[in-house]
């Protein structure tokens, strides 16, 4: 394909493979523990990293990756000081993120083409560091759901009962906390900070709808991610659209399709459902009918 001919194409696709797998996973986590809007939060906080990183001319990727992870941290520390009301960490941590990366950003006035990319994503323009440490953080991802994917499922239910159970669950909070923070910032360059939790949620969100268990809702989840990255890739490269954009369009298009073709086969099911014991209705009433002429003979 001609796609592939161009390194900057081949360096999108590597990058969007590998954050398609291990943030709809991480979404399916964060949406039944009910903190989809943990993902904004330390989208906002990276940000401030990148800007501080520019800011002290340091390397803005590895700021704004050690500031999300800062973020997390500080997100399930609160959390664990207001647990009756556990958005007020979400808030605070994202409105002092967002604040922070606004004073900076005006410390520095020729940051707007930086920023953009931040902001809306540049997955073309993904550099080797960036590349690479979407890679370590998949493989690091995906080891830290497979070797604990039990206390994990204990622990994203019912922490209460999973500690009961023995599940260290204060360390493993902050152990997924910092997984979070790592994969936020590296989606970031895909599909920047104002749609990064598209990239997380959405694929997770039909995961969810449509499957019957646990497990099929990961594989569904980290499907239906790869094929928005790579059609939303491809798309993106033959109208010459922003690739972030139309990656979380894409996601869009096909988790209302989802729950429509869920629903149309719940409805059709039903109709047939409703047939099938009309018609066995109908056979009773005859048998009874028949036993009772007989009887009448």
């Amino acid at each position: 394909m001609a796609v592939f001919e161009y390194e900057f194409m081949q360096r999108a696709f590597w990058a969007g493979g590998l954050i398609g797998v291990i943030a709809p996973i991480l979404g399916v986590y964060l949406m039944l523990r009910r903190q989809v809007l943990m993902a904004d939060t330390l989208s906002h906080v990276s940000l401030a990293g990148v800007a501080l990183g520019s800011v002290m001319n340091l390397n803005p990727v590895i700021c704004g990756f050690a500031i999300a992870i800062i973020g997390a941290l500080l997100v399930e520390q609160l959390r664990r000081s207001y647990r009756t009301y556990s958005e007020v960490p979400v808030a605070i941590i994202m409105t002092s993120g967002l604040a922070l990366a606004v004073v900076l950003m005006s410390l520095k006035t020729n940051l707007s083409k930086t920023f953009s990319s931040y902001l809306f994503g540049s997955i073309v323009a993904v550099s080797d560091i960036q590349l690479w440490m979407m890679a370590g953080v998949c493989v690091i991802g995906l080891l830290f759901f497979i070797l604990l994917r039990r206390p994990l499922y204990n622990f994203t239910f019912d922490e209460e009962t999973a500690s009961i159970g023995g599940v260290q669950v204060r360390g493993l909070s902050f152990a997924f906390a910092i997984l979070t923070g790592m994969t936020v910032a590296s989606a970031m360059p895909i599909v920047g900070v104002l749609l990064v939790s598209a990239l997380i949620v959405l694929p997770a969100a039909l995961a969810l709808r449509v499957s019957r268990s646990f497990t099929a809702a990961i594989i569904v989840a980290v499907i239906t991610g790869l094929i928005g990255i790579f059609s939303g890739l491809t798309t993106s490269y033959h109208l010459n659209t922003p690739p972030g954009g139309t990656i979380a369009l894409i996601l869009l298009v096909i988790l209302l399709t989802g729950i429509s073709a869920q629903k149309l086969i719940a409805r059709y099911n039903r109709k047939r459902h409703r047939k099938e014991t009309k018609s066995q209705h109908v056979i009773l009433v005859n048998h009874s009918r028949r036993n009772t002429s007989h009887e009448i003979q």
